[in-house]
């Protein structure tokens, strides 16, 4: 499986002529846009190569996998190349499915060497155990596997840079630059669709050249959109302005805070027993391991686990259980009369 850079590289392969087409390619991500452009580059080259005709296919729970195994032999109606989508939304093809995916890779690795039908599947970012399975290792064995990686926090400003580039647009020079994209990954963190929505409104408002901060400022609309995951991981690293910034959000789009104190209570408990493994001699890797850390959190945990005080942080696991209470409707003394308050109080703890 590669990874989104490899896979530029084989489309610059493909328009210069020193690499060809693959009868099948399986692209796996979360993020839509990144996903959505990775799959509208390879058909708009695709096409140029007489693949005209595209067919969608989406899994559901009536989806007949067997019409899979027609498509490279039935014909196209004009006699064109045909360029066919299967969309996976749970990345999850049962036992039926699995045995078909895994006999029409086989049928592919048979078929000639120039394809007259392209398929492209397209599934959410996959686990360790999917990724092991045996129908995906047959896929990624017929074709070309890609992992469409999401944009990290960190790595938002510089995306929101070479995207301005890319229009021929840029930020000031210097500290002032940086606070403008700064501010632009504050106000569209969590929703890259709106990310480069906003990008493009400056194409458009504005034109080549430098952007200063008050255009900037003037022309971006705040489209963040955050979830509990997001708002956990504010939490392990320790930003609270972020955190408070996420607490805003989510107040504001209605969620449910049950459910948000109860995610946050998880991970405190996670926490708290990783911390009591440590101090019993347990190793990190072993401990990351038990209590299934992985992902994000996995390079978040060991700093956490070193900045965070145990006491600081059982503190934090009675607040957060009293506060659930208190969202619950129960009175709660010594509490901020509005429990989301409290959340900017359990994150102050974890600093």
């Amino acid at each position: 499986m590669i990874k989104s850079d490899a896979f530029q590289i084989h489309l610059a392969g493909l328009a210069k002529g020193s690499q060809s087409l693959n009868p099948l390619y399986v692209f796996s991500g979360d993020e839509p846009l990144l996903m959505m452009e990775a799959v509208d580059s390879l058909r708009a080259f695709a096409k140029t190569q007489g693949f005209t005709e595209r067919d969608v296919m989406v899994q559901d729970r009536y989806f007949d996998w067997q019409s899979l195994l027609s498509v490279g032999q039935s014909m196209s109606l004009f006699g064109d190349k045909r360029f066919v989508e299967l969309r996976m939304p749970t990345g999850k093809p049962g036992r039926e499915g699995a045995d078909v995916l895994k006999n029409f890779a086989t049928s592919l690795g048979s078929a000639g060497s120039v394809p007259d039908v392209i398929m492209c599947i397209q599934l959410p970012r996959l686990d360790l155990k999917t990724k092991s399975s045996a129908w995906f290792m047959a896929l990624d064995e017929a074709g070309m596997a890609v992992q469409i990686d999401s944009i990290e926090r960190s790595q938002l400003p510089q995306w929101i840079a070479k995207r301005m580039s890319l229009q021929l647009q840029s930020v000031e020079p210097g500290e002032a630059g940086l606070r403008s994209l700064q501010w632009m990954a504050d106000q569209v963190e969590g929703n890259l669709i709106a990310a480069h929505q906003e990008i493009q409104k400056l194409g458009l408002l504005y034109p080549s050249g430098v952007i200063t901060d008050e255009q900037i400022r003037a022309a971006v609309l705040k489209v963040a959109r955050y979830d509990l995951f997001e708002l956990t991981e504010a939490l392990l690293s320790g930003d609270a302005a972020r955190l408070n910034r996420m607490v805003d959000g989510l107040q504001g789009e209605g969620e449910p805070l049950p459910l948000i104190l109860w995610g946050i209570s998880d991970e405190l408990r996670t926490l708290n027993r990783a911390q009591a493994a440590l101090a019993a001699g347990e190793s990190l890797p072993t401990i990351m391991r038990n209590y299934r850390i992985w992902g994000k959190r996995e390079k978040l945990y060991p700093v956490a686990l070193k900045r965070i005080q145990p006491k600081k942080l059982k503190q934090a696991l009675v607040l957060a259980a009293n506060l659930d209470k208190q969202a619950k409707g129960l009175s709660v003394r010594d509490l901020p009369a509005n429990p989301w308050d409290g959340l900017r109080l359990v994150g102050s703890l974890l600093r």
